[in-house]
């Protein structure tokens, strides 16, 4: 019989009920017992919908982020946390978002809460983690209470249970030491705390435990490498089975250290290493099970399960009992049911799996596997068809688009002269001070605005009514902007649902989900669209709304878009051709609306690629192709403006250190990116590197309620100022503010443009 597991589950709820739990008890309006009892009731459902699978994950699930979960597991808590006392739980809230509820935090109020994590993307998908925090005095202590209830809820249910945790190496790695410590020099205690974690869960009746080590499909150097030999050599001692889970990419030249540990199983993800699955096989000792990842735990098409069969059959009879089948990866990163879809495309929807889905589908194979196709037949039909509806779908490919796209030349991606003759020009169309000062796009999404988009979804409210109720939004930013004197103004996205959402809707190429959410970091959800064919833009997107505003203001407004290559990552893609084709049909739909917003009279145009690092690939050696479509894309955009025309371009938690001189070749005149958490560390990129063109560093952190002060953000400022001149510096938070409220905005801001002031009257 073939073995079925899942390496985790959406956490979220169908509905998003941990959203509106959590945000619920930080404003107060519930209590702890509360989320609590959110959380335990969505783990039984989790459990019930996975009750099919052999093996299911218990752990999985965070109130935050399981990162964080593994650093309080294994007591790694920020110094600046360590004297707040009360529920645990208040704790883990303050390292996520800089402080809990309310109610517990009445202590902290005078130094309005602590410094939220420094936040990343989860390797190359939009998820983010809150990064452990490395110094030379770290000491590790086990905590497993969280773990160990888990545990005991799912064997109360009678839940066959696999604990998951985050592997010592792959911690350590995705980790920052806050010195100038040596991380790996924490490896040896870190490791008998991990004894110690096994060790408890085998106490309680554990068979097996999934380490996940993603960090094995990077480039490991040998000191890394070594680590994992040390690691794993100790920690076979455990009583309890392990089960290496690997994901998001092949191996490569880990394969022969990785098929080596002493663990009893370890699993591959087959989506994006199939090709290495063979030759694996000949290394697997005959004693090992080898889980495959063949349901792609990223995307959200159906698998083909007949040719999957093709290829599995052969392992399966070779490998028998030692043969378990999975998802790729967690499938955290895909909404939890299709079936809850009503409103969604009928033919899209038929090309489709969600989480709930793609377990029905491992049990399709398991169960060919097991009994023969035969027993499985109907299901194999239907899949089937859907598979060949799809491949030869018109809807999905546009002769038209691919004609465009063998027209593209260089000469789409040049600008008119270098950025020192555009700055000239720009500086004396703008006439803006030194320091100037902006925000990234959005404002804060009101329950007033909310409501109106769903009132105009339901039909009850009319097209004009709609449209003056945004204007009316509209209004209120630019009128908030001038009272705080801004110097550069945007027209604040009321109409925006999302930043990529609201434009795949007006592109066609596009399919759009109702309850598609996935969770990009605590209660922050995202709906990404459904790329399913050729792009085009069939019309203008947003030049109505930016000359409304401008209209409202003598100060400059800036156009807002979202560039191709974010349009890209933060979709659900095709798979049916490479994500550079996708990219540049993007790239020219966003250029017809570029030259359009110029031909309206805006003289400031921000084409946001917030995602342009997390495409990377994981392995640094496949980076320069990558960087090439993409950075082409970007210039195809944005380029064919004339010089006077300002581009903008921001990016968020990019770590783009190590990609900076392609950021350069991207040739934005101004660059916003994430700093305030950070404290200005991801400007060392330019100790070594001379960045031509303007930039904003981040100084307010959006993604804490906390308040900046102006002198903190003078501070960062000045920091800023030493590697970049004065003169082409600009003063901005770190991101859109749409989930912040109005409360928070206007003293931040505030803030932020009295710093702006003081700056500039001590330059």
């Amino acid at each position: 019989m073939i073995t079925t597991h899942s390496l985790g589950f959406p956490r979220i709820g169908a509905k998003r009920e941990l959203k509106f739990a959590l945000e619920a008890y930080w404003k107060g309006q519930s209590s702890l017992d509360t989320l609590k009892q959110v959380g335990a009731d969505l783990r039984q459902q989790h459990w019930q919908l996975q009750s099919a699978l052999d093996w299911v994950p218990v752990g999985d699930f965070a109130f935050y982020d399981q990162v964080l979960d593994m650093s309080f597991t294994l007591g790694n808590l920020p110094a600046r946390v360590h004297d707040f006392h009360g529920d645990p739980l208040d704790n883990y809230f303050r390292v996520a978002r800089g402080r809990s509820a309310a109610s517990a935090d009445d202590h902290a109020q005078c130094c309005g809460g602590v410094a939220a994590g420094e936040m990343t993307k989860w390797f190359d998908t939009n998820y983010h983690y809150i990064v452990p925090e490395f110094t030379a005095e770290t000491r590790f202590t086990l905590d497993a209470s969280r773990l160990l209830a888990q545990w005991a809820e799912a064997k109360a249910l009678g839940v066959q249970a696999k604990p998951v945790i985050i592997g010592p190496v792959t911690y350590l790695a995705i980790g920052k030491a806050k010195d100038a410590s040596d991380k790996l020099a924490l490896l040896p205690q870190l490791l008998q705390v991990y004894s110690e974690l096994l060790e408890a869960l085998a106490a309680q009746g554990v068979e097996w435990v999934q380490i996940d080590e993603p960090i094995l499909v990077t480039e490991l150097e040998a000191t890394w490498q070594h680590a994992f030999n040390l690691a794993y050599q100790q920690l076979k001692s455990s009583r309890v089975k392990i089960l290496l889970a690997t994901y998001f990419g092949p191996l490569v030249d880990n394969q022969y250290l990785a098929a080596n540990l002493p663990v009893a199983g370890w699993h591959v993800d087959a989506i994006n290493a199939r090709h290495e699955i063979v030759p694996l096989l000949a290394m697997l000792p005959a004693h090992k099970v080898l889980s495959l990842g063949v349901i792609n735990g990223r995307n959200i098409w159906k698998t083909d399960l007949n040719a999957t069969l093709d290829w599995l059959a052969p392992i399966a009879e070779r490998l028998r009992d030692r043969l378990w089948l999975a998802p790729s990866c967690s499938l955290l990163h895909v909404p939890v049911d299709l079936e809850s879809e009503q409103t969604l495309d009928g033919e899209v929807k038929s090309w489709l799996a969600f989480a709930k889905q793609k377990l029905d589908e491992l049990q399709t194979l398991a169960v060919a596997l097991s009994q023969g196709r035969e027993a499985v037949k109907d299901q194999l039909a239907s899949n089937q068809a859907a598979i060949t509806a799809r491949r030869h779908s018109p809807r999905v490919n546009n002769p038209a688009v691919k004609t465009a796209l063998e027209k593209i030349t260089p000469q789409l991606g040049e600008r008119q002269h270098g950025y020192a003759a555009r700055a000239a020009k720009q500086a004396a169309l703008l006439q803006l001070p030194k320091y100037p000062t902006t925000t990234i796009g959005s404002f804060p999404q009101t329950a007033e605005i909310r409501q109106a988009r769903s009132q105009f979804k339901a039909g009850t409210l009319s097209i004009d009514g709609y449209q003056a109720a945004m204007k009316a939004e509209i209004t209120r930013s630019v009128r908030e902007q001038e009272s705080l004197d801004l110097d550069v103004l945007v027209h604040g996205e009321a109409e925006r649902n999302d930043m990529v959402e609201y434009f795949g809707e007006q592109l066609e190429g596009y399919a759009f989900s109702q309850f598609g959410w996935v969770q990009s970091y605590g209660s922050r959800c995202v709906k990404p669209p459904i790329l399913f064919g050729d792009i085009s833009r069939p019309k203008a997107m947003t030049v109505a709304w930016i000359q409304y505003a401008q209209s409202l203001t003598s100060k400059p407004m800036k156009g807002m878009l979202t560039g191709p290559v974010t349009i890209l990552n933060w979709s659900f893609v095709r798979d049916d051709q490479t994500r550079a084709v996708s990219c540049y049909q993007l790239a020219l739909a966003i250029r017809e609306e570029v030259l359009d917003l110029e031909k309206a009279g805006i003289h400031i145009i921000q084409i946001d690629e917030a995602a342009l690092r997390e495409g990377l690939p994981l392995r640094k050696s496949e980076w320069k192709q990558y960087l090439q479509w993409a950075v082409e894309a970007f210039r195809i955009t944005a380029n064919g403006v004339a010089d006077e025309t300002q581009i903008h371009t921001h990016m968020c938690y990019s770590e783009f250190n190590d990609i900076i001189a392609a950021i350069a070749d991207m040739d934005a005149d101004v660059i916003t990116i994430e700093t305030s958490r950070s404290d200005m560390e991801l400007l060392d990129a330019f100790d070594d590197f001379n960045y031509p063109n303007e930039i904003g560093p981040g100084v307010y952190d959006i993604h804490s309620p906390n308040i900046p002060t102006e002198q903190h953000i003078v501070q960062l400022m000045q920091k800023a100022a030493e590697r970049v001149p004065a003169e082409r510096l600009w003063v901005n938070p770190d991101c859109g503010l749409k989930t912040r409220q109005w409360s928070e905005v206007i003293p931040a801001l505030r803030n932020m443009v009295a710093a702006a002031k003081a700056l500039r009257a001590n330059a």
